[in-house]
């Protein structure tokens, strides 16, 4: 699995919940890939929990909306747009449980909109997963309308 690069770090407006690392209260998810899966590791703190040492739900959607969105922006190669999110919950994630590792991959995809199947998994077992509906805009929209770099700038040269 190779790296994926932000290339969105340095940009004054980019404050992103779920990717900024320097957001004081975002979740500072990074992301590796094969180039056709996109997974991440995340370490869960006690602020992010629902019940006692619980992961709350509406984090773990989070995490998986936004990994599929940088399956979107690494492996499709475009923007896109969140239509829907439906999400199974397994068995609690909790926040003293250790490292979180999700994993995204396409399961449909026309010219208009991907599918992407998210899972969530903490210590080797299957805590949630999700499926996500993306509306997927051409590189050309991507670019003028929602400040896409291109596909080539999440992808990590030999400089960093």
């Amino acid at each position: 699995m190779d790296e994926v690069r932000n290339p969105f770090l340095g940009n004054d407006d980019y404050k992103c919940f779920g990717c900024d690392p320097d957001n004081p209260i975002g979740l500072a998810m990074t992301f590796t890939t094969d180039g056709t899966v996109v997974e991440s590791r995340w370490e869960p703190q006690e602020h992010y929990q629902g019940y006692t040492n619980v992961l709350h739900g509406g984090i773990q959607a989070t995490l998986m909306d936004e990994i599929a969105s940088w399956y979107v922006f690494r492996v499709i190669g475009s923007a896109g747009m969140t239509r829907t999110l439906s999400v199974t919950y397994h068995k609690p994630a909790r926040t003293d449980g250790g490292t979180v590792h999700l994993r995204a991959i396409e399961t449909r995809r026309d010219r208009k909109s991907a599918t992407i199947h998210c899972t969530l998994e903490q210590d080797g077992e299957l805590r949630s997963e999700a499926t996500c509906e993306y509306a997927v805009f051409s590189p050309q929209v991507s670019m003028s309308r929602f400040a896409y770099p291109g596909a080539e700038a999440f992808i990590r040269d030999s400089t960093g």
